[in-house]
């Protein structure tokens, strides 16, 4: 019989790049001690990488040896393992929506879970937690675009309104539209010019 490490391994290498390896996903192969054990083991050789307590992920054999999976890849496993919704931080939505140069030194999400920080390799990714309007339509503009308002302020908003009306397409500019009832009164106000223009 193959040593329980070398069967955690074998787990891993079939899973997608970035998902996460956790103790009681691996019970099936062994005791919950043998099966810690042998992810602290498969951590200090180098084999898995820890990113927070009790969570594993497995590195990505690129063209110049094992990398960090991408914090995109790691969020979106994240995610699928917990149930929380995580979407990018404002600013990066403002920047992906051109209302914003700047660009985040760090990878900064917005989760609906605990704020944590996790260690990729050399780089730290921050996990922060949202009220439930700052999360609304992950994955889509009009999501993109509440959070990034959110970020720029009601200083901003009017101006970005602009902006957004001139680059988001029309289902997208309708679907922020109809979130009005569930943002917070400055921002629905500000939203609401969008359903009178």
């Amino acid at each position: 019989m193959k040593p329980l490490a070398a069967q955690i391994l074998e787990y891993a290498a079939v899973l997608p790049e970035g998902a996460t390896l956790r103790a009681k996903e691996l019970l099936h192969l062994g005791s919950r001690a043998g099966v810690d054990q042998a992810l602290s083991r498969l951590e200090r050789s180098g084999a898995i990488l820890r990113i927070t307590r009790g969570v594993y992920v497995r590195p990505v054999q690129g063209r110049y040896g094992p990398r960090t999976p991408s914090p995109s890849t790691i969020v979106e496993a994240i995610s699928h393992a917990t149930g929380e919704t995580i979407t990018p931080h404002g600013a990066a939505a403002a920047n992906t929506l051109g209302l914003s140069t700047q660009v985040p030194m760090r990878p900064i999400y917005l989760t609906s879970g605990p704020s944590r920080r996790l260690k990729l390799g050399g780089q730290m990714l921050e996990l922060r937690h949202a009220p439930g309007w700052q999360l609304l339509l992950p994955g889509k503009a009009a999501g993109d675009a509440v959070r990034a308002l959110s970020w720029g302020g009601a200083k901003q908003a009017h101006q970005s309104l602009e902006t957004l009306r001139r680059k988001l397409p029309r289902e997208e500019l309708q679907s922020l539209t109809a979130l009005r009832g569930r943002l917070p009164t400055w921002l629905a106000q500000e939203v609401s010019s969008l359903a009178n223009a």
